[in-house]
C-alpha cells in the first residue's frame, strides 16, 4: 500500500507491507530535483515486498518550469567545496523525522536500512556515519562522500559502522566514477565495511543493479537472524 503523508516533519510517501510488523524498514532518500515519489517504486522489488519504505521529501525547493517544483536537501556546490552547515541541517532534519516515523510505523528498529540516490546518498552517508549504531545497512547509489564531511562526522571514531553498499556507473556525467572511487577509499580509511560495484551505465539506477541490490539486502538484513 502506499500513500501521501504532511502531518510529520517532513512530506513523504510510504508503502506499507501486509500484516501488523514490526517491518524491516528503508529510509530512501531522493536526489536533487526530484521529490518524494521518486524511490517508491522500488519497495515492491526489494525482498518481495516486505520492506516497509519511507520515502521523505527533501526541504529545499527548485523551480523547474512555470509552476512546477522539484526538491533537493542542500544548495548545489557548482564545483566548489561541500555546503556542510547545510547539509548537516538537512541530517538534523532527517533525524527529527526519523524519530517521528518511530513513533507512526511499525519499524524494526534492528532492521533499518538507509537508501540514499545522487544527493540523497550524501544524506545517506552523514547519517550512517555519525550514528552507525542505529542501522543496520546503508545503501549509496550514483553518489560521493565528502572527505571533509567525513571526517567531521567520523571523528569520534566508531568501534563499527554498519556494512554498505555502494554502486555507480561508469558513465555517470553528473557525479563521476572516480568520485565514487575517491569515496570508497575514505571509507575504508574509516574501517567502514564496503561492498563497491560498477556497473556500464549512467546516472540511473538499471536493472542489473537493482537485482544486485535486491540480493544485497537479502543477505545482509532479511536473512540473518538478529537475536533481542
Amino acid at each position: 500500500m502506499t500513500n501521501t503523508e504532511h502531518n510529520v516533519e517532513l512530506a513523504h510517501t510510504v508503502f506499507e507491507p501486509r500484516g501488523r510488523g514490526p517491518h524491516p524498514t528503508i529510509l530512501a532518500l531522493h536526489g536533487w530535483g526530484a521529490s518524494a515519489m521518486d524511490l517508491l517504486g522500488l519497495a515492491p522489488y526489494l525482498g518481495g515486498g516486505r520492506f516497509l519504505a519511507l520515502c521523505p521529501q527533501g526541504p529545499l525547493e527548485t523551480p523547474i518550469g512555470p509552476g512546477a517544483v522539484s526538491y533537493g536537501w542542500f544548495p548545489l556546490a557548482l564545483g566548489g567545496p561541500p555546503n556542510e552547515p547545510a547539509i548537516l541541517d538537512a541530517a538534523e532534519r532527517l533525524r527529527t523525522f526519523l524519530a517521528e516515523a518511530e513513533e507512526r510505523y511499525p519499524i524494526d528498529p534492528q532492521k533499518l536500512v538507509l537508501l540514499g540516490f545522487s544527493q540523497g546518498g550524501v544524506m545517506a552517508y552523514s547519517l550512517a556515519l555519525r550514528e552507525p549504531q542505529r542501522f543496520a545497512a546503508a545503501i549509496v547509489l550514483s553518489s560521493w562522500l565528502p572527505k571533509e564531511l567525513a571526517a567531521r562526522l567520523a571523528a569520534a571514531g566508531a568501534a563499527s559502522f554498519p556494512p554498505i553498499l555502494v554502486q555507480h556507473g561508469s558513465r555517470d556525467d553528473l557525479i563521476s566514477v572516480e568520485q565514487a572511487r575517491s569515496s570508497i577509499e575514505t571509507l575504508r580509511d574509516l574501517r567502514v565495511p564496503v561492498t563497491y560495484r560498477e556497473y556500464d551505465m549512467g546516472h540511473e539506477i538499471s536493472p542489473r543493479s537493482l537485482a544486485d541490490l535486491a540480493s544485497w539486502l537479502e543477505e545482509k538484513i532479511l536473512s540473518p537472524i538478529i537475536a533481542p
